[in-house]
């Protein structure tokens, strides 16, 4: 190839044989030039043709964090390694702000908790249908659909349930970024695990929810014949049995079950919504 790559340049990518080279300043690498490859005889560049040129090893980039976007707060710490000084932030023209305006709503997660079989998953259903008949757009994060595929590596172990708390809450916060309120429904047993998503939300975004059912009310019911298998010994950590649940301290709506009285789910979803008219969350 009779290219020739001038100046310091990061690793690209650029097409295949025979190419004439080209500069492509890029302001957010402070001066650092981008180089590109023509392919001869051909004006197409896919995807396929590209392949990796090598950075000249006297490289120079100034990178720096911006996370600001996402949120309005300083979010620098967007990757689980311990230094993640060569990743920035990509600032987007388009923002929350302008999605929902779009939505005519504000995004943010309802973070339903409480014991297996406090009725979660049925009263974020009756929440999403009650808000998408109100012209709202919506989307539930089930603890148990979640772990057939992003969590599905995950166990019961405590620090498995911690990393699953936690993936939600990062994909929950992406979700209200983009406008949309995220009803995100798991058991979530452990305070410090709910306490470390709120802190990724902005004040108010995150809207923390406790269905407040007894112990034996949730055993009776059993809805998936997980309490049986727990008390029988198959179930080893299941929370209430053998593993504790830690109830919200400061949570924003407490649904709470009176003796054997049930709350249907459609009113405990309208009181949640009541929550959201108050607060201007149905408004952009």
């Amino acid at each position: 190839m009779n290219a020739v790559v001038k100046g310091p340049r990061p690793l690209i990518c650029g097409p295949p044989r025979g190419a004439e080279s080209g500069p492509l300043a890029v302001p957010s690498l402070s001066g650092a030039k981008l180089g590109f490859l023509r392919v001869k005889g051909s004006n197409a560049i896919g995807s396929r043709f590209l392949r990796p040129i090598k950075a000249m090893e006297d490289s120079s980039v100034s990178l720096r964090n911006d996370c600001a976007a996402i949120s309005g707060r300083n979010l620098r710490q967007m990757s689980t390694m311990e230094n993640p000084t060569n990743i920035v932030w990509h600032k987007s023209p388009v923002e929350k702000l302008d999605r929902q305006h779009l939505l005519q709503q504000k995004g943010c997660v309802i973070w339903i908790t409480g014991l297996s079989g406090s009725g979660k998953s049925t009263v974020a259903c009756a929440l999403s249908q009650g808000l998408h008949m109100r012209g709202k757009l919506t989307y539930i994060l089930d603890g148990d659909n979640v772990r057939h595929g992003l969590n599905r590596d995950l166990s019961f172990k405590a620090e498995d349930r911690a990393e699953n708390i936690r993936r939600i809450a990062e994909v929950a916060r992406l979700f209200a970024d983009a406008g949309i309120i995220c009803i995100a429904s798991l058991i979530s047993p452990y305070r410090k695990d709910r306490d470390v998503c709120r802190a990724l939300f902005p004040e108010g975004d995150f809207i923390e929810v406790f269905m407040d059912v007894p112990l034996h009310v949730c055993e009776n019911r059993d809805p998936k014949g997980l309490y049986k298998l727990a008390r029988a010994g198959k179930i080893k950590g299941f929370t209430g049995v053998d593993d504790p649940y830690e109830p919200p301290l400061n949570c924003e709506i407490v649904l709470q079950q009176k003796g054997r009285d049930c709350v249907p789910p459609g009113e405990m979803a309208e009181t949640v919504i009541a929550y959201l008219e108050e607060k201007g969350y149905l408004q952009a």
